[in-house]
């Protein structure tokens, strides 16, 4: 079996995921974000991080060449091998990637961004953000059977090599897609998904497909970009897809004994 665990960058403390991790003895790809620690490297350098809200309500950073020099540090950098290291100490020899290594996963560029500023649209250009078109399934499989954990990251290869930052909660599903994996469970720093993301009390514990589109009308934020990509990998044939609490002491045992939302 295998399993793809994605840890935001909003958990906190990823060790009690990690510590369970290492105990399993599934197949785990793990991704990953590391939004704080690129808020708080970008604000050091002096270059605050910029969120843009899309024309249908999605929210994005916006990263220009400077912010990718800043991604790759945060991402690739530390987060990463801060993960690897502590997966390797539990007794899990991981291998740390983005996905820009060996073009494991690629895409397409959007260097012009609509975004919608002050009730107006508006256009950013120099944009190193994309959408995801291909997962090298064959080499990530190869890693696996070779006995490793992988351990990735945005960003992905553009057409042309370049370093574009993709969701994280994306990339999660369309690795779980293209290696066929039997569960994804995406952990954030809520219960799962909520009706009012202020009070945890309004949990929705499932969302079946027909019911997608009503969910992401009362959700807002991130959480929509979660809602999809989660709905996605169901719908493309991913057995079992929860958005998770990553908070609690046994964040994956409490989310196998149902607790979440799941896509149902």
């Amino acid at each position: 079996m295998t399993w793809v665990a994605k840890i935001g960058g909003s958990v906190r403390d990823p060790d009690p995921i990690l510590r369970e991790i290492a105990e399993h003895s599934e197949r785990f790809i793990v991704v990953h974000g590391a939004s704080r620690d690129l808020d708080a490297l970008s604000t050091r350098l002096g270059r605050s991080p910029r969120m843009v809200e899309s024309e249908r309500g999605d929210v994005s950073r916006y990263t220009d060449t400077v912010a990718m020099d800043h991604f790759l540090m945060a991402y690739a950098g530390k987060a990463n091998k801060r993960i690897v290291e502590r997966l390797r100490q539990l007794g899990r020899n991981a291998i740390g990637l983005s996905g820009l290594d060996a073009g494991v996963v690629r895409g397409r560029r959007r260097a012009d961004l609509r975004i919608r500023e002050n009730g107006r649209l508006k256009m950013l250009h120099d944009n190193h953000v994309g959408v995801i078109e291909h997962v090298d399934a064959r080499f990530l499989c190869s890693i696996l059977d070779a006995g490793y954990t992988p351990v990735l990251c945005p960003p992905i290869a553009a057409e042309d090599g370049t370093a574009i930052n993709v969701d994280g909660d994306k990339l999660a599903a369309e690795i779980a897609v293209a290696l066929h994996a039997d569960r994804l469970l995406i952990f954030a720093d809520t219960p799962g998904l909520l009706r009012d993301e202020g009070d945890d009390s309004t949990l929705i514990e499932s969302v079946s497909g027909r019911d997608v589109a009503s969910a992401l009308e009362v959700t807002g934020g991130r959480a929509r970009t979660k809602l999809r990509a989660a709905a996605g990998a169901k719908q493309r044939g991913v057995t079992a897809v929860g958005l998770v609490d990553g908070r609690c002491d046994r964040p994956l045992a409490a989310a196998l004994g149902g607790a979440g939302t799941w896509l149902v």
